[in-house]
């Protein structure tokens, strides 16, 4: 069934500016312009991320919509498909984000706009446990596509966690996917849009 809603969710410090989410953008708009695209600001709190994404998405048909998520982006996409029963793409997603972050609690800065500052509180670490998604229930839902050379991210655990779905593993590359232009067309074709 083709995917008639796409939602794109950002990273930890990163927004809807970063360059993988205008490429997706702009390819949705030139390509697929009946297709309602939402790529939303999350706040830093996970549960106020998790009620924004939702909310937003809640009067969408399930068996038409899809997530793609990079990074925490990616954590909260698989949140929302294990949820909602939807197509998701993830993009090196984070795996155990209450782990990895709980090294940046404080003050951080925006990575598109380093004038930007948020605060990344404690609680939030217990926000992200809070939304673990739990195993794949239908993996073949999924594409990870994930890059052995990700300096943040271990691409095994990233493999690990996403078994069983589709993987596109890519050698050398980085955390960002600098190189996603070479990538978006796998992610397109994946989520059928109309």
């Amino acid at each position: 069934m083709p995917t008639t809603h796409l939602l794109y969710l950002h990273g930890f410090r990163s927004s809807p500016q970063s360059a993988k989410a205008r490429q997706m953008a702009a390819r949705v708009r030139a390509d697929h312009p009946g297709v309602t695209w939402w790529c939303p600001q999350l706040p830093p709190s996970p549960r106020e991320a998790a009620a924004l994404i939702a909310q937003g998405s809640a009067d969408w048909p399930a068996a038409h919509m899809a997530v793609v998520g990079s990074s925490l982006g990616g954590y909260y996409a698989t949140w929302l498909a294990q949820r909602r029963g939807c197509r998701a793409v993830v993009l090196n997603p984070a795996v155990d984000p209450a782990r990895d972050l709980a090294a940046h609690i404080g003050e951080q800065t925006a990575w598109h706009d380093p004038a930007e500052r948020f605060l990344f509180r404690p609680e939030y670490v217990d926000e992200l446990r809070a939304l673990a998604p739990g195993p794949l229930q239908a993996p073949e839902r999924f594409l990870a596509v994930i890059a052995q050379g990700d300096e943040l991210l271990d691409w095994r655990e990233m493999a690990a966690r996403y078994a069983g779905a589709a993987l596109r593993l890519i050698e050398g590359s980085d955390h960002a996917l600098s190189d996603f232009e070479h990538h978006i067309d796998a992610v397109l074709s994946f989520l059928d849009l109309l």
